[in-house]
This record gives C-alpha cells, structure tokens and sequence, in this order.
C-alpha cells in the first residue's frame, strides 16, 4: 500500500485478521482514486445498554488533494459489515470525487436571484436589477419560462451569469414563483 494508513481500534481487540482486512480494504480504494494522501479507519464498539447487544462504527476519513472524504457506517452484532459497508461507501464517494477531478462531471453555474429593471418587448432584450444593484442584460433568446412576451418590470426572476460580448449577461432566466 503506498498510502498512509492509521488504524485505531477502541473497544475492540486487535487481532492480526482484522488488521488484514482493513489493510486489504484500504489498499482497493487506490483503485478508485491513485491521488489518496492519506487514510484513517477508525473501528469501535459503542456502550449500549446490554440488553441492547453490541454496537460497531466504522469510520473512515480519507484525504485527497483539494478535499476529504469522510463516511461514518454503523452496525449491530457485527464489525465486518460495518467496515464493508463504510468502505464501500468510500469507494463511491472516491469514484465520485475522481470523475470531477477528471473534468467527467460538468459543474453548474450557480443560480441569481433578481428583478426585471426594464425590458423592450419590440426589440427583445431586457435588464435585471441583482440585490447588489448591478444591471445585467438579456435577450429573448435566454428566457426560459415564462415566454418573453409575459415578463414586465419588476417580475422576480432566477438566472445564471456568463460573459457576453460586453459583459456579464444574464442567461437560462426564469420567473420565480
């Protein structure tokens, strides 16, 4: 393995089977991520009333550049479900992570919330006054819903900012309810 790993067991006796399959586990989330710093699982037995029987948690933290993953997973009666279950929810959330460090997954631009300042219907386009008081333009090409024709002054709108040939621009503009 050529991550760090930091083992911590509490309330549990260390045996060398365990140790092993924590190893074994850590060293198949480099297969989802070849860029993990660093890798801490950290298994104990919680204090539950005895009649209530034993309680195992699972935690693992792993840290990559830019971020860390943290998945906490409990079981009752058995410490072996509870780490396959926190490692498999680490490998999804690794894979995850990955695919947008790969650039698969497309980040969204954030949403704007404002108000129509004026608008031309004869020449299609328009303004939007944003909370911060800037103006930005739009034409009917990036009205969503309603149709362009049905906004007037002063309907609330939601909207995404992107550059345009003289600015920033409000696109995807949308009335809100």
């Amino acid at each position: 393995m050529q991550i760090p790993l930091q083992v911590s067991l509490h309330g549990i006796a260390s045996s060398d089977a365990l140790q092993n399959v924590i190893r074994e586990k850590a060293q198949k989330l480099e297969r989802f991520s070849p860029h993990i710093v660093s890798c801490r699982v950290v298994l104990s037995l919680d204090a539950r009333h005895k009649r209530q029987g034993k309680e195992f948690t699972a935690r693992i933290d792993v840290k990559v550049p830019g971020g860390e993953i943290a998945v906490t997973h409990v079981h009752d009666e058995d410490p072996q479900i509870a780490l396959r279950d926190a490692f498999s929810a680490a490998s999804r959330q690794l894979e995850d992570y990955a695919r947008v460090q790969r650039g698969d997954v497309k980040a969204h631009a954030p949403e704007h919330a404002g108000r129509v300042a004026r608008i031309d219907l004869a020449q299609g386009f328009g303004f939007i006054v944003t909370p911060d008081g800037r103006e930005l333009y739009f034409s009917r090409e990036n009205v969503v819903h309603p149709p362009f024709e049905h906004l007037a002054e002063g309907t609330d709108v939601h909207f995404i900012e992107e550059p345009g040939a003289e600015g920033m621009q409000a696109k995807r503009v949308s009335a809100r309810h």
